[in-house]
């Protein structure tokens, strides 16, 4: 299993794997492909944090990380979020995800930024030293001052994060057009879209 930075030769690879790690996972077919494409050329994209997996040199899993910011009275915070995370179906629930993760938020460390934001499940997320954003006088965008155990924060620098409170807002890059994925999609093998229990939409 190999670790390595995303290449432009990936790309197309890469998007098709997030497409089939999130197809009908939480809606019917999925947009983090979409994503995955756009936040490339997006000022909010970290090309340093873009990380694939491979074994037996095929690609089976990738991270993307991209720049949030933080406002208040002192003016805009950067901090960096992740996501999507995807890895091929057939290698989920092994770990892979999980060395991922690990080994992006130890490079996101060296690399000198003062915390990393996530919204996702507590008990998975605190595993890596995830806190509650509330903890810090962090608040998600529409939800301020209200206590979110899905919002979390991991700090990387202490001293960096002195100052750095207010209110989150994500990168406008995450806010996809459904038209614009469904012409997207048509570069890839059809595959059929279907609603299923526990889906979000």
């Amino acid at each position: 299993m190999k670790i390595r930075l995303e290449e432009e030769k990936d790309y197309f690879m890469n998007e098709n794997l997030t497409r089939e790690a999130f197809w009908n996972v939480y809606r019917p077919g999925c947009y983090e492909h979409y994503i995955l494409y756009k936040i490339r050329t997006d000022e909010c994209y970290v090309k340093e944090l873009s990380y694939i997996m491979e074994e037996n040199n095929r690609l089976i899993g990738s991270i993307v990380y991209a720049k949030g910011k933080i406002q208040n009275e002192n003016g805009l915070h950067e901090v960096l979020l992740f996501g999507p995370v995807s890895i091929l179906p057939e290698y989920q629930g092994a770990g892979y995800g999980k060395k991922l993760i690990k080994f992006t938020l130890k490079k996101a460390k060296e690399l000198g930024y003062p915390a990393v934001v996530i919204t996702g499940k507590p008990e998975y997320y605190e595993k890596f030293g995830f806190k509650p954003a509330s903890k810090y006088n962090i608040f998600y965008e529409g939800m301020e001052n209200e206590e979110n155990p899905f919002f979390m924060v991991k700090v990387l620098d202490r001293h960096k994060m002195k100052g750095i409170y207010g209110i989150y807002t994500d990168p406008e890059v995450y806010m996809v057009d459904q038209e614009e994925v469904e012409q997207f999609d048509k570069k890839f093998p059809k595959k059929k879209k279907e609603k299923r229990e526990g889906q979000l939409e």
